[in-house]
């Protein structure tokens, strides 16, 4: 029986984890296989991070259904794991062995009753963009944030309605009284003995970006929408096309480094962009046989063994990648956009027209929003590894840039530091 966020759970726990995505949800079912009690605190409707949200991932371009879904299981399957979300750590006090955690648990308004009928969803009008779409399509008010969500039940956005009144259809809808409109805000407090860190990223924001024009040109997109326009359960049910004018796009360009290694916007490397791009290539090339893709990169990051991906790529004639930082993109009619790059070795000038472009947008760490008083951050805004002794240790993207394989490694060994850490209190 799944561990549900109900009232009578306990609030003493070996270990509390802040974040469900791939390293929390690791870190979390690692622990609790190995007999510990877990408290898992997520801000968001369900589990699953940024992964929950792509296409594929590398290298072997696995749906993200191919580690989530086992996952789930084991959570679902182990009492020891208690999560909570829609939910946010306020404070945290104490020391390694003897914390104290208080967190917000916020209202979903539809209770353990719901079994995902979808039978509430007509009965509303109201819409809100979505969130897990970046604003590329409409949900109702009262949605299913996506068809894999864990826990599988459907939730409400209060900030999309004027008044409560707009939700009667839903309840009366509602053959198994799941909506609670009255559902109140609760305040819970954890002792624990340890406590991870993986509140994982966001994408940086592009608009910051003013010479790349994010934001004037609607077929400017990042590659965090690239994931959810290649996925199938995305706003185009999987079908590469233009936000503009809903084309088949069949000439794309991949900007790299969008704001990333630029002392005015991020200085450091995310790491994993250059994959992503030319991951995202053979989405437009499997789909599209005669499509054409440029790939404009700084320098070409694929370390190791995933550098047989990247030869792989450039063995493909319709993709051209050239060594360039891209100036400018601007609109030359028909929604086409024109990209103009220096080579940053020669100092060429290099110009294509596309379709649609690609930022590669780099990895802000979430730690840095609104980090506790005894967390201490890097110079880059993630988790400096001093934290490791205090019982507080970060995980996955919390601490670096870096990749899924990665974090679900990170997760694992958060475990163990934040556990020894008590021990020796």
């Amino acid at each position: 029986m799944a561990n549900q966020q109900t009232g009578s759970d306990p609030l003493s726990a070996d270990l509390l984890i802040v974040g469900g995505g791939i390293s929390g949800i690791t870190a979390a079912v690692e622990a609790a296989e190995a007999g510990k009690t877990v408290v898992l605190i997520e801000k968001e409707p369900y589990l699953g991070g940024r992964v929950a949200q792509m296409f594929h991932y590398f290298p072997k371009l696995c749906p993200p259904s191919c580690g989530l879904e086992i996952n789930f299981r084991r959570i679902k399957d182990n009492r020891k794991i208690h999560y909570y979300t829609l939910s946010e750590v306020e404070n945290v006090s104490g020391e390694a062995g003897n914390f104290e955690v208080t967190v917000k648990k916020n209202p979903r308004y539809v209770n353990e009753n719901c079994t995902a009928c979808g039978l509430c969803e007509p009965a509303v009008t109201a819409e809100r963009d979505s969130d897990f779409d970046f604003g590329m399509k409409k949900t109702k008010a009262i949605y299913l944030p996506h068809e894999m969500a864990f826990p599988l039940r459907y939730v409400i956005d209060m900030s999309a309605v004027k008044d409560k009144s707009e939700l009667k259809g839903a309840v009366d809808a509602c053959p198994y009284e799941a909506i609670d409109l009255d559902e109140e805000p609760q305040s819970l407090k954890f002792h624990v003995a340890g406590v991870v860190w993986a509140t994982g990223w966001k994408p940086y924001d592009a608009e910051k970006i003013e010479n790349l024009n994010f934001g004037k040109y609607p077929n400017i997109i990042t590659n965090m929408m690239m994931e959810r326009i290649g996925a199938p359960n995305g706003p185009t049910e999987g079908k590469i096309l233009r936000p503009s004018d809903q084309k088949e796009v069949k000439s794309v360009a991949f900007v790299q480094c969008a704001g990333s290694r630029d002392e005015n916007h991020l200085p450091y490397c995310s790491g994993i962009c250059c994959m992503a791009s030319l991951k995202q290539a053979t989405y437009v090339r499997e789909q599209y046989e005669d499509s054409q893709v440029h790939i404009f990169f700084i320098d070409a990051r694929t370390p190791g063994r995933l550098e047989d991906f990247y030869q792989k790529r450039q063995e493909d004639e319709n993709i051209k990648i050239y060594r360039g930082k891209v100036a400018e993109i601007t609109e030359v009619g028909d929604g086409n956009l024109k990209v103009k790059a220096e080579n940053t070795v020669t100092g060429e000038m290099t110009e294509v027209e596309v379709e649609m472009v690609v930022l590669a947008t780099g990895m802000v760490p979430n730690v840095a929003d609104n980090p506790p008083a005894n967390i201490t951050l890097d110079d880059y805004g993630f988790m400096a590894p001093a934290n490791d002794s205090t019982g507080i240790v970060g995980a996955g993207v919390t601490m670096r840039p870096q990749d899924v394989a990665a974090s679900v490694q990170d997760g694992t060994g958060a475990v163990l530091k934040s556990l020894i850490a008590a021990a020796r209190r």
